[in-house]
Order: structure tokens, then sequence, then C-alpha cells
């Protein structure tokens, strides 16, 4: 069964599965407003689905989400504090919905493609796909989780080599670190996605939810403080001079000039 779509997310049903796909690949599915907007449409339905028991993530074309859409991050402040906070809501509605969700990343998983995979309950990854979180070359800092989330699952010092060198890792170094759950084949990945989910899909409705419920809310806990600083602060670096820059000097394809202010 196949429901109508959004214009940027496409929604599919797989006996208990439900399948949504970004759908905007000639940008790397980069999240915009309006797909934002349409994975929240998509996620809400698939919630209200009764016969849905667990859902997977993945990205139509070369990749997975290659992050925020930096036009974005060019409008004015009020516009970008909407944006983030769309967002937010989209990741929050994703971590407490009370079904398991699975990504299914291949390509590159990047900047808020990285925490839309991190907002997921578990992560399978094709070999060769690309994670990271790139802000700090655009002047800013992620502001959808990733701070947090990767302190509490790398530890302090990896979750600054991350976060403050913006450095891309790869799916294998993701599994060793425990970022990913599994790495396979480009062409499985979305195959060992649905394996797992039916796996997840013979489970206990109740006893899953539960499950999720606890350990989602305990983190939320654990990171509640820190993620409250991280917005706010991701929201004063889009204002600045080298956020300017940087977003400017992304769209023009050259190296940024930082200025320091």
């Amino acid at each position: 069964m196949t429901l109508e779509r959004p214009k940027y997310v496409n929604y599919e049903k797989k006996d208990s599965i439900a399948i949504v796909t970004l759908n905007r690949p000639e940008k790397l599915n980069a999240l915009s407003r309006e797909v934002l907007i349409d994975l929240l449409e998509t996620l809400e339905s698939a919630s209200k689905d009764p016969e849905v028991k667990v859902i997977v993530i993945t990205g139509a074309g070369k990749a997975f989400c290659a992050g925020a859409d930096v036009v974005e991050f060019t409008k004015s402040s009020t516009e970008i504090r909407e944006f983030i906070d769309l967002g937010r809501r989209v990741f929050e509605f994703l971590e407490s919905l009370e079904k398991p969700v699975i990504a299914a990343v291949h390509g590159f998983a990047l900047g808020g493609g990285f925490e839309l995979a991190l907002a997921c309950d578990l992560i399978i990854a094709a070999e060769g796909s690309q994670l990271g979180s790139p802000e700090i070359n655009l002047g800013i800092i992620p502001g959808w989780g990733a701070t947090q989330k990767l302190l509490i699952t790398l530890g302090p010092y990896k979750a600054r080599e991350l976060i403050m060198l913006g450095d891309r890792i790869s799916a294998e170094e993701a599994l060793k670190l425990g970022v990913v759950n599994k790495v396979v084949p480009a062409d499985k990945v979305v195959e060992e996605a649905l394996l797992l989910a039916k796996k997840l899909a013979e489970k206990s409705p109740v006893a899953l939810s539960a499950a999720k419920s606890v350990l989602n809310k305990s983190l939320r806990i654990m990171m509640s403080t820190g993620l409250e600083i991280e917005r706010s602060t991701f929201i004063i670096t889009t204002s600045t001079e080298d956020a300017k820059e940087g977003i400017k000097a992304f769209l023009e394809k050259r190296k940024p000039q930082w200025k320091g202010k």
C-alpha cells in the first residue's frame, strides 16, 4: 500500500514496516524548510497507522542526507531561528515516537543529515558512506543535537575532534566508534534495515515502546541543559561575520576568509 506522498518525502508501507524516503536527490536530500515539513507530516502519518510497527528512514539517489540546506542560513535571524526550531520539532517527534526507527544511511550523512540519523534508534550504514558534523567549516556549530549525542556516545575527546575539526568519518570508523550498528554493502543497506525492522516487528509493541521511552527519556534528562546551550549558541554563531563568510564561501565553492568576529 502506498499513500499519497508529499513532494519531498516518499512513504511506502511493506507489511508492518513504513519506509520513509527523503526525495530531493538533486540536492543530496538537503533539509530545507519544505523537506522538514514533509518529513514531519509523513512521520505523523506513520505514527498514527496501527498497522505500522517499525519505521525505516533512507534517502533517494546518491545520499542519505547531506545536511541542512545552507540557503536557509542566508535568511533573516528570525527565519533561521524558525528553521532551527522546526528541525528540532521534527527530531524530537522522531525520538518521542512509540515505534522504533531505523536509519538506512548511504552516501553522505553530514551535518543535519548526521543528526537525523542520530535521532533514529538504530543506524545501518553502507560501505563507503561518510558521516560527520562539518558545520565548523561554515563558521557555525551543530544545532540539532550532535554536540550532546556525540559527547555521550564517544566521550569528550573524540566528540571534540569530530565537532571542532569537522572531518568526515567512514561508516567503518563509525562502526568502531559505536555510532552505527552495522555496515553492509551499499546495495544491501535498505534490505538490511528491513531485515532488522522485521525482527523488531516481531517483538511486543508495548515492550518496544517502553524500552524506547526509558532509553530516550534518560538520554533527554542527561542532555536537556546541553541541548538548550547548543541551540542558543548555534543561533548566536549564525549571526556572526564568520558565519556569513563561511556560508557565502560554501555557496561560491571557495575557501572562507575568516575575520574572527
